[in-house]
């Protein structure tokens, strides 16, 4: 599993003109090639009537699965301009398709590779960008009268709480990178004065919005 990556938000959808043309930009997370190919053939379906739906789509930890249609636009000027695109921002997991409705104006090689970029560029740009990193769950139990203490330091500290969970004792669920599971540990026993019982659970991504 890889520590980092960025990946988008979630799905989304932009429109944008270009010379009587109207070009709308599909995009999606998917962790698949079966996902990507499933969400492609969901939007051609959804524009059947469109004159292209071009598309691309970069999978796996190293981007192992990459691939890129035209879909009837001259070879190079669609497909991998979306791709490229994708590449740049150092997307993983992520497809892309972008519909176009011809408008009677030809743009030529350079103006549908810039009008594809652009549109997964923008796409992209109003659907969000997250990253995501690789944390360990925390488990630490102590007892209540360390609660208060303990949320205060942790709130204003790179250690975010997941969870807090109350019984006979109070136990609070923390994210921590994999390289710092140490000096958490440390931490934690040095605020507690040797009196918290610590111990590591799964690892989880955790995301954050960049864009």
């Amino acid at each position: 599993m890889l520590p980092q990556y960025y990946t988008v938000k979630a799905y989304g959808e932009h429109e944008i003109n270009i010379q009587k043309s109207r070009f709308i930009a599909y995009v999606s997370r998917a962790e698949t090639e079966e996902e990507a190919q499933s969400f492609i053939q969901k939007i051609k379906k959804q524009n059947w009537d469109a004159t292209h739906n071009c598309s691309a789509y970069l999978i796996g930890e190293n981007d192992l699965i990459q691939k890129a249609n035209d879909d009837g636009e001259p070879s190079g000027t669609a497909g991998v301009p979306i791709l490229e695109v994708l590449k740049k921002k150092k997307l993983k997991d992520t497809v892309v398709v972008v519909t176009r409705y011809f408008g009677g104006i030809k743009l030529g090689a350079g103006g549908l590779i810039r009008a594809y970029g652009k549109a997964t560029s923008e796409g992209l740009q109003a659907t969000g960008i997250v990253e995501r990193q690789l944390m360990r769950v925390m488990h630490t139990k102590v007892d209540y009268t360390f609660l208060g203490k303990l949320e205060n330091e942790l709130r204003s500290s790179i250690y975010p709480i997941k969870e807090i969970h109350y019984s006979d004792l109070v136990e609070i669920e923390t994210f921590a990178k994999e390289n710092e599971t140490e000096v958490f540990k440390e931490w934690m026993t040095e605020l507690t004065n040797g009196q918290a019982t610590i111990s590591e659970g799964d690892t989880l991504y955790q995301e954050t919005t960049i864009k």
